[in-house]
């Protein structure tokens, strides 16, 4: 089953403002020129043709081909996987422009269902793989060296062998994915329709979030208001979503045997399950000295007595609240990337060029910021939601740095350059990271640093502190579902179990904000996706300390990282760095990043 990728940042992360120079769009023409266009069918025609003869050559033959004769069968299902994921980009990157148009969801939709109908007869090919004896794999891998290169592609496939069902069930399983699909658009369709009004003013979703940020209280309030109004209108459909995800995904968990919800995604992350229970229990554990101490200080430069949940996010006194056009975002983010690599800017500067990136705030596009890779032979592509302000930068500087490491690990090929989600956000953190130190830098008083080591604290407790409660949130959804239908309000309580320990003493919630589960589109499309930003982020802070510090040849190490795609283990890749996630001192070391900025905001205090 092919999906397209929808990593989405919290949507809180994206503020606002107009007049913002000449805002790039997509030109989608190096996928396919129009859902016409004879390509387009060619492609289809061939991939329909190619997953027959596939079948017919290889199916209950994989244990009597020889070295080459596996190569040759490697190399042909890798080619059938990128002419499928070039067409699912297309389609997909179409239908996020505008998700409103029916006949974007309906070609998208139509791609999708016969992809896979075209690719059940190919379900045989892991499935007989796992069946395999590892003795016999080893021995194919030693006789030829070009195969031997995709064994950490057959080593994930093959942690899935005891999850595995029968080919009969696993085919029906293939099938019945469409179904699913068709929950996640919903949930894209009903969050894109949603209609808000704020002072008279009709906005989408994107721009009534965007109004958190504002600079006046009365505005974010009333932002803040308006979302728990229509999110409460619409619970009954969110919580139907997540009521039938969670529940197919537990029957699947059931069949397969697997011991917990989460399992899988530690399957596909490449991650031990240790691991990511040694950064959660690091994060939560660092709540107090983090977020709790954090907002307190934002509560006292703020004047107020208590936080209300619009202030999270408010702009601090003493911000600039200047708009920073697009030519300047981009300046300030080639400059940085430029500063500590030119390889990294020679590589960065086409997407602004060429229609890689898709930046406007347009009615019926998906909300958010993400970058897909989309195929090998191809290139990324950006989106955004700009709207203006530093945030806005450091989530152009993020979304370029995933871009850059796309176009890095496409050098593996289709089937070893998908990087695991816990590593996928390693050069979108480092991105920001550059970015936000170029700034601080360039910093002439102390106000100017202040803002901008608080913004970047802010950042950091969205991508730590604030994911790691969303995971929280995801494991008690997916438990509490096992004991049967969630009503809406089951599903609020849980949110709101999890919202008052990561935030702190400081806030008051007002009626309305448990529905704020709602719009968390990483729920729907990728579940338990969200702890791989606090990973990215730990990682990130770890790791930028090692190039503070000044290790030798830290740049073209970085690029070897980058370039290693999913080709490698998370402790293979941090090794020539001095670094191991499995190492519970790892994760404090990042988290002492964030709090020694706590430290010196304290002291600007006295």
């Amino acid at each position: 089953m092919l999906h397209l990728p929808f990593p989405l940042r919290d949507a809180n992360a994206a503020p606002g403002g107009k007049n913002l120079g000449d805002l790039p769009e997509w030109d989608l023409s190096d996928l396919y020129t129009g859902q016409d266009a004879p390509e387009l069918k060619r492609d289809l025609d061939w991939l329909e043709s190619a997953c027959a003869s596939f079948a017919a050559d290889y199916e209950g033959k994989l244990a009597g081909l020889d070295a080459k004769g596996f190569l040759d069968c490697v190399l042909r299902n890798e080619r059938i996987s990128a002419v499928a994921g070039r067409i699912m980009s297309y389609a997909g990157l179409r239908y996020y422009q505008l998700t409103t148009d029916g006949g974007r969801a309906k070609f998208m939709s139509d791609c999708q269902e016969k992809i896979t109908n075209f690719t059940t007869p190919l379900v045989f090919f892991t499935l007989e793989l796992n069946r395999l004896g590892d003795g016999h794999l080893d021995a194919l891998f030693a006789q030829n060296a070009e195969l031997a290169r995709y064994k950490p592609v057959f080593d994930r496939i093959r942690a899935m062998k005891p999850y595995q069902l029968s080919d009969e069930l696993e085919k029906f399983l293939h099938d019945l994915g469409v179904v699913g699909d068709a929950w996640e658009r919903l949930f894209d369709e009903t969050i894109a329709g949603l209609e808000f009004e704020v002072d008279g003013e009709p906005l989408n979703i994107e721009g009534t979030l965007n109004l958190l940020t504002d600079p006046t209280r009365e505005t974010r309030e009333a932002a803040a208001r308006e979302l728990a109004a229509v999110f409460g209108e619409n619970v009954k459909t969110f919580a139907r979503v997540h009521n039938t995800q969670a529940k197919e995904k537990e029957v699947i968990d059931r069949w397969r045997g697997m011991p917990t919800a989460q399992t899988g995604r530690h399957l596909s992350n490449d991650v031990e399950p240790e691991v990511v229970e040694a950064l959660r229990t690091a994060v939560v554990n660092a709540y107090p000295r983090l977020s709790h101490r954090y907002y307190e200080l934002k509560r006292k430069w703020l004047g107020l007595d208590r936080m209300q949940v619009w202030d999270r996010n408010a702009p601090l006194p003493m911000d600039d609240p200047r708009t920073v056009g697009w030519e300047q975002a981009e300046k300030t983010v080639m400059e940085a990337y430029n500063a500590f690599d030119p390889r990294m800017g020679e590589i960065a500067e086409p997407f602004f060029r060429k229609g890689w990136i898709d930046a406007g705030v347009k009615p019926g596009k998906a909300p958010g910021a993400f970058a897909h890779p989309t195929v090998t032979d191809v290139h990324p592509y950006v989106m955004l939601n700009y709207l203006g302000k530093p945030r806005d930068v450091m989530t152009l500087a993020h979304e370029l740095g995933h871009g850059v490491h796309q176009v890095l690990a496409a050098g593996q090929g289709e089937m070893l350059s998908s990087t695991p989600l816990t590593l996928a956000e390693t050069a979108s953190v480092f991105g920001e990271m550059l970015t936000f130190r170029k700034l601080l830098d360039g910093a002439q008083t102390p106000a100017q640093r202040k803002v901008l080591l608080a913004g970047k604290v802010e950042d950091m407790i969205n991508t730590v502190v604030r994911q790691i409660a969303f995971y929280d949130f995801e494991c008690k959804l997916h438990e509490a579902r096992r004991g049967g239908e969630l009503t809406p309000e089951d599903i609020n309580a849980l949110w709101m179990s999890v919202q008052g320990e990561s935030l702190g003493p400081a806030f008051d919630f007002m009626d309305g904000y448990e529905t704020f589960w709602c719009y968390i589109p990483h729920f729907v499309h990728s579940p338990f996706y969200v702890y791989a930003y606090a990973f990215g982020d730990g990682l990130v802070n770890a790791l930028y300390s090692v190039y503070a510090e000044g290790a030798p040849d830290f740049q073209d190490k970085y690029f070897d990282m980058l370039k290693a795609g999913g080709s490698k283990h998370h402790k293979e890749l941090l090794a020539p760095f001095g670094l191991d996630a499995s190492d519970p001192a790892f994760w404090d070391k990042g988290l002492t990043m964030i709090s020694d900025m706590i430290d010196e905001l304290e002291a600007m205090e006295d």
